[in-house]
């Protein structure tokens, strides 16, 4: 065991975060710590870093192991740059090598004794840098800072020009490359596109400390945990296995609690009515009955109802209107911005009823497409074609369709003036907004807040065709899975941008893939995708350097000479097969006409006439085979 929470209390004013949380990690062990938004994650992690004290309980690290914390944001400073901010992670390593260099440089002077005792530290250091792996920490760092989506050009920018994304992924690469003996991380993958995430995967399942991870991303989380520890009402229980597992084995819990509570609830119900039944009699036995009876029901230890999941948010997407087959077709779609070209020549058409994610690497241009075709920026080139009926319903990541000076109430009231003050409360409340909250301006709102209001307008809107920028950003794994089932029972069609691989994996009927600037199409879900993913790109999207650009470009670049010997080749080859078709055609003829005579009653009765006839149709048949054959290696 390297780290344990036991009995660990919180409390906010009034607000029970924490309950007796009680928890362990084993060495090497890859946990999750999962439970709803403010559920009080990110304040148990605090809490174990000591950024936090808890109410009562201990935490409890094993002595002379290392603890390493990544929160949600950072705050780096400084004029360091990116490869410099990173390297301080291999100071020691550094400091040793500096030393070495010094006692290379002693040695050259010293004699005798004091050379031996040079020479001794000399091995000693040496021996220790080898076992550090002193020798490639440069190339290390260069590989974290490139698996986190920072190529070699980026390296010597400034922390100081960094966004805050960028900033998370330097601190995380930082922090992986001291190799502390357990990492806590919250939130890694959030500024993370899908190639450094499963980079990430890769490093943490292979990392030899333990590690344990809040997060919202239930693919990563499948691939990479065998344990979760969930927070629930202020509660901590511990399932062994990945996501997948537990969230099977916590729908089972439920069910059975929820059986357990409801045959409690009928238990009492039956006592109370037999307790005033006995009462109605007034005799002193049954008063005495129905006394003895309130005494058992007094000492029986009520159960609390369970948690249900979420049944409270309520998403239900349906279009007014059907729209016809053909919902959208982009042809010949290009967009530039200064200093990089996005994508061109872009075409794609999507029909009624189909899911379709768009996904690539950050900085491709998904969130641009879907821009260009809600008309909030224009394409340099290109058409866009709204088949009949259809009507969009955008969802942008920014919340930009949002007002930020109004109240939640005046958003939804202002959009749908025909809606009475009842109805918008109730539409509000199926969203979680409640009494004075839905007064709130609109600028005070958390992330997932705000996501949640899109969503509402969203479910208003009646649109038959929905464009989604990042919809599960800032939402709860719960409130995820209720938009994944809305998404399934919609009748409608759906365009989205998404980096959640187990909600693609769910909801997705195709993917189109932005790389290399060309569209790739998947006719399936996340899983085919990463199946079929090396293959299609290496057919319809070669990256420059590739094999099949290689080979592209050399056959561009062959000289006039050998251009001029290909023409050649292919003029003989087309005349060949002209010859090769027309002689085909000539036999077939006349086979034909040899099937003719041989019916004739007069040929049939020619002996010497039919054996002739026969052995031509046979030389025929030879010829007409091979000829066949030269026809396949020609077309």
């Amino acid at each position: 065991m390297i780290l344990a929470c036991q009995n660990i209390s919180k409390a906010f004013g009034t607000n029970e975060i924490l309950k007796n949380a009680s928890f362990h990690i084993e060495e090497r062990e890859k946990a999750a710590l999962v439970g709803i938004n403010g559920a009080g994650k990110s304040t148990l992690l605090k809490i174990i870093v000591g950024e936090m004290s808890a109410d009562s309980g201990e935490v409890i690290l094993s002595k002379g192991k290392s603890l390493g914390y990544l929160a949600q944001h950072q705050d780096l400073t400084g004029d360091l740059t990116i490869y410099q901010e990173v390297l301080q992670a291999k100071q020691y390593l550094i400091d040793i090598e500096n030393k070495l260099r010094d006692l290379e440089l002693e040695m050259k002077h010293e004699q005798g004794e004091q050379l031996e005792e040079r020479m001794a530290a000399y091995t000693r250091l040496s021996h220790t840098f080898e076992l550090e792996n002193g020798y490639a920490y440069r190339s290390e760092v260069v590989g974290v800072l490139k698996g986190l989506g920072f190529d070699e050009e980026a390296f010597d920018k400034k922390i100081s020009e960094l966004s805050g994304g960028q900033k998370t992924r330097v601190a995380l690469g930082r922090l992986l490359l001291t190799k502390p003996d357990i990492i806590l991380l919250d939130e890694p993958t959030n500024h993370l596109d899908m190639e450094s995430i499963s980079w990430l995967e890769g490093y943490l399942m292979n990392y030899s400390g333990a590690v344990l991870i809040v997060s919202h991303d239930r693919y990563f989380l499948d691939r990479v945990v065998t344990k979760i520890v969930e927070i629930d009402a202020g509660k901590v229980m511990t399932f062994e296995g990945n996501y997948s597992a537990y969230s099977q084995k916590k729908a089972m819990l439920r069910e059975a609690a929820y059986h357990a509570w409801m045959n409690q609830q009928q238990e009492i119900h039956h006592q109370e009515e037999v307790i005033t039944k006995l009462k109605s009699f007034n005799r002193e036995k049954s008063i005495r009955r129905a006394e003895s009876r309130e005494k058992m029901l007094e000492k029986m230890e009520v159960l609390d109802k369970p948690t249900e999941v979420r049944s409270d948010m309520r998403i239900r997407l349906e279009p007014r209107v059907v729209s016809g087959n053909d919902v959208l077709k982009v042809s010949h779609l290009s967009k530039r911005f200064p200093g990089q070209q996005l994508f061109t020549d872009l075409n794609f058409e999507i029909h009624r009823g189909e899911r379709v994610a768009i996904i690539g690497n950050n900085g491709t241009g998904k969130t641009t497409i879907l821009k260009i075709l809600n008309g909030v920026v224009k394409p340099d080139g290109g058409e866009v074609e709204l088949g009949t009926k259809v009507q969009i319903g955008y969802y942008d990541q920014e919340h930009q369709v949002l007002h930020m000076e109004k109240t939640i109430f005046q958003e939804i009231s202002d959009a749908y003036p025909y809606l009475t003050n009842t109805e918008i409360r109730n539409v509000l409340a199926a969203f979680l907004f409640t009494d004075d909250d839905v007064f709130q301006p609109i600028h005070t709102l958390s992330g997932g807040e705000r996501g949640r209001i899109s969503l509402a307008k969203l479910m208003l809107s009646n649109a038959n065709f929905l464009i989604l920028d990042e919809p599960t950003n800032h939402l709860d794994i719960v409130s995820k899975e209720i938009l994944e089932q809305a998404l399934r029972d919609y009748t409608g069609t759906v365009l989205y941008v998404s980096h959640d691989r187990y909600f693609i994996n769910q909801t997705a009927t195709r993917i189109l893939e932005l790389t290399n600037q060309n569209l790739v199409n998947y006719i399936g879900n996340y899983d085919y995708y990463l199946e079929k993913k090396e293959e299609l790109t290496n057919i319809y999207a070669p990256a420059a350097g590739s094999e099949v650009r290689q080979q592209e470009e050399s056959s561009v670049k062959l000289d006039w000479k050998a251009q001029k010997e290909e023409q050649a080749r292919q003029r003989k080859r087309e005349n060949d097969l002209k010859k090769t078709e027309a002689r085909i055609e000539e036999l077939e003829t006349r086979d034909g006409e040899i099937d003719e005579e041989l019916s004739l009653p007069e040929v049939a009765t020619d002996a010497a006439r039919c054996i002739a006839l026969s052995k031509e149709k046979a030389e025929i048949q030879a010829e007409l085979e091979q000829l066949y054959e030269k026809w396949e290696e020609l077309a």
